[in-house]
């Protein structure tokens, strides 16, 4: 059993929301080495280090495997996690079948809404160990706000998370985060006449609250002051003396033993797209190994979500119809572009890991 005591240096777990156009996407910018998975597309117009827009919600969980894995970056940026859980809520009901999350029935729909965000917020926790920091931004929403202990009610902003009173998903990311702060634009009242009883806005500076108050949700681990300016050096000190971003496990390579062997003949593997079969055909050896068909090429008509999979994982159309007809879904021969659509996004891009093990267990039955 351990005992520490004194503050841990560790990467950062931080929520930045506030209006659209408030530059929440600029401000996250400047923390060390970013990295954007960008799920709006609204940092085109920023020099930055971005990953390919997420197509899908297992597309999304995949690309943070790989910062983990790999470790690119200092600071994980997802901008923003509204737009992610819309992957999330169209995972939910293509798994579902369903065609809105509501249609469920008592409240279930969001409940796995609810555990789907509880795991994507458990995989940046697994980022955060490896010593990288993790921003989360998202836009803000006004709500009427009922007070359990006082009379009457008011305005508030909140996270954009959850269209109903019922979703959970606000909840989980603010207790996840170490710290969540509301940007906004400090307007101040001038009086108009001179009895002082008409007045109108004026200013407009931008301004960093890191305190909870009625009006808005935020909070801090670090004793920072209710509201700042809008500028990261405000927060700079927080992200210094951190612990080192854990490097990558680097991968040994053995040196087998040169067995002398009699040269092979050549095997190239040809994908016939109209017929969805895979043919063999023996040519001279040549000493050198031809590559598989490249994925680049495939029908510009499947569906986006699958693409990208198919793409990542090198997976070929032909692949995708053999383990298909294996299941009974569709014939061997029948295009990816002629499924069901709900099949694609519910099964092939929603299960896609399920599938991709059957894809491997029908290339090792191949007899080349």
């Amino acid at each position: 059993m351990n005992i520490t005591s004194g503050k841990v240096a560790k990467a950062q777990r931080v929520v930045l929301y506030g209006p659209e156009g408030i530059g929440k996407s600029s401000f996250a910018a400047n923390f060390p080495d970013p990295l954007f998975i960008d799920t709006e597309g609204s940092t085109s117009n920023m020099d930055v280090k971005r990953m390919d827009k997420p197509t899908s919600w297992e597309f999304l969980h995949q690309q943070i495997d790989f910062v983990k894995n790999n470790r690119p970056c200092k600071t994980l940026i997802i901008d923003t996690i509204d737009w992610a859980e819309h992957l999330g809520i169209r995972f939910v009901t293509s798994r579902g079948n369903v065609t809105s999350i509501t249609h469920f029935g008592y409240g279930d729909g969001f409940v796995q809404l609810e555990e789907e965000v509880g795991k994507f917020l458990n995989k940046l926790s697994d980022v955060i160990e490896v010593g990288i920091n993790v921003v989360l931004t998202a836009h803000a929403k006004i709500v009427r706000f009922e007070a359990p202990d006082e009379m009457g009610a008011y305005d508030r902003y909140e996270l954009k998370l959850g269209n109903k009173t019922t979703a959970k998903t606000s909840a989980l990311v603010k207790e996840w985060a170490d710290m969540v702060l509301f940007l906004n634009y400090k307007t101040f009242s001038v009086a108009t006449d001179d009895k002082g009883k008409k007045f109108k806005g004026q200013g407009g500076v931008r301004t960093m609250y890191a305190t909870h108050h009625p009006a808005w949700d935020a909070k801090n681990r670090h004793d920072l002051p209710d509201e700042m300016p809008m500028d990261y050096g405000q927060i700079a000190h927080i992200f210094e003396g951190q612990a080192p971003t854990q490097e990558p496990a680097q991968q040994v390579a053995v040196q087998q033993p040169v067995v002398e062997s009699a040269p092979q003949p050549e095997i190239q593997q040809q994908t016939n797209t109209d017929s969805g079969t895979l043919n063999a055909s023996v040519g001279q050896p040549t000493g050198e190994f031809k590559e598989p068909v490249n994925t680049t090429e495939l029908d510009p008509a499947i569906p986006q979500a699958l693409r990208d999979l198919m793409m990542q994982h090198n997976v070929l159309e032909a692949e995708i119809q053999a383990v298909v007809s294996q299941k009974g879904y569709y014939p061997q021969a029948t295009p990816i572009t002629n499924y069901d659509p709900s099949f694609i996004d519910g099964v092939l891009v929603g299960a896609w890991q399920q599938v991709y093990s059957m894809i491997e267990e029908f290339r090792k039955s191949l007899p080349f």
